[in-house]
């Protein structure tokens, strides 16, 4: 389960050709999606049945925990007894794979970030979701609902999970003084050479890009997932000069745990789910919102357009957003839950304070994961942004 996952190289032809539908020539897309897409039509379930017996899920880390892990985490047991759906679950370590997971035809429902909720929607992967067959939908936050990585046009297409910044964790024995700011792990001559780690994903790319945005207002970027040439080009030398500082980068997060742990790694790019663990295994680490800002994700469980088991995925979903389990996987996680209902159900009173569940502002400093789009998503028409296939190949070339 804790195995690494690779990022597929080749995933930008197989994933939603963003260039084709909204690039260069032709005349613009009809559709009212970012940059003019069209969400094909698929028909959202009807009505609830009985369960399938069976419900095949791809998460990310920490959002499926049946007590292997730790007796005491456990919400998916409970589940299966109440419903009869038994949980299969397939850990995914990038966004990437969960799309290509879901490409498969294999899965029910997926845990996704907004770098890929809207190649899954555009891609026809995953259906609309008929939010009056899920009893708690009605008590998450309304800051989660209908954003434009998890609907379209008002209708949902899945429901939110949590949400959480990508933070800067960093040795406190090791690493003085105390980084506040990104540019720790962007300096050429930092001390930590070989010992800095970075997100192993072509979506580290906006990670630069908000580097850039504070600290180069010449290059003129408002949004660090809408990139023409010029600002696209200073983000991938920007992170070319990083690679040099660079020891290891990761996706499998009990590796990176493991690294600052040992030492290995002193400084570098994390979750909260990496700071708890590493602290839990004893290492001196901190993490950090930096003055800059961050990216982020807002995690939204979809429904697959053609799932084999849909009545069990819409038990799932209601189940994993209700204010118990959720409370229970964003404590063990670390993140803000989505139902507001939540936060009285934590065993740490604070954890909802602690993670902003419900603090808008800090949540404005942190720019979630957005698929890039030719058709600049920040709404500029005078130029063409770098698409997602040019961010896969240019992270190739970034790390050498």
């Amino acid at each position: 389960m804790r195995s690494r996952r690779t990022v597929i190289a080749a995933l930008a032809a197989g994933v939603l050709t963003l260039a084709g539908c909204g690039g260069d020539g032709g005349s613009a897309p009809a559709g009212s999606g970012p940059g003019g897409l069209k969400a094909p039509k698929i028909d959202k379930l009807a009505s609830l049945g009985a369960g399938e017996g069976t419900v095949n899920v791809v998460s990310w880390a920490g959002y499926v925990e049946d007590g292997s892990t730790d007796k005491a985490v456990d919400w998916v047991t409970g589940f299966e007894k109440e419903t009869g759906c038994q949980v299969n679950n397939k850990i995914a370590g990038t966004s990437d794979e969960m799309v290509t997971l879901m490409k498969t035809g294999e899965y029910d429902v997926v845990s996704a970030s907004g770098d890929a909720s809207l190649r899954l929607i555009y891609g026809g992967d995953v259906a609309p979701v008929n939010t009056d067959l899920i009893g708690n939908y009605s008590d998450v936050f309304d800051g989660l609902k209908n954003q434009k990585w998890n609907s379209v046009d008002g209708q949902p297409y899945g429901v939110p999970h949590g949400r959480g910044a990508n933070l800067l964790m960093y040795r406190t024995d090791t690493v003085t003084p105390a980084p506040t700011s990104w540019s720790a792990v962007f300096d050429p001559a930092s001390p930590y050479k070989g010992k800095i780690t970075a997100y192993d994903s072509p979506i580290y790319i906006a990670d630069a890009a908000l580097y850039l945005m504070k600290t180069k207002p010449d290059l003129k970027i408002t949004n660090p997932y809408a990139l023409d040439d010029t600002q696209f080009q200073a983000a991938v030398d920007l992170l070319k000069q990083q690679n040099e500082l660079i020891g290891e980068y990761w996706s499998d997060y009990t590796k990176e745990a493991q690294a600052f742990k040992a030492g290995n790694s002193v400084l570098g790019t994390t979750w909260q789910v990496i700071a708890n663990l590493t602290k839990a295994d004893g290492a001196p680490v901190e993490a950090i919102l930096p003055s800059e800002g961050a990216t982020g994700w807002s995690d939204t469980w979809m429904v697959a357009a053609k799932a084999k088991h849909p009545n069990c995925a819409y038990l799932w979903m209601n189940h994993i957003i209700s204010p118990k389990a959720n409370a229970g996987v964003a404590e063990w996680f670390g993140e803000a839950p989505a139902n507001k209902l939540s936060c009285a159900q934590t065993g740490d009173k604070n954890h909802c304070a602690t993670f902003h569940a419900e603090d808008e502002e800090y949540f404005e400093q942190v720019w979630y994961w957005t698929t890039p789009l030719a058709r600049c998503v920040d709404g500029r028409t005078d130029v063409t942004c770098k698409d997602y296939a040019a961010w896969t190949q240019a992270w190739t070339t970034i790390k050498g």
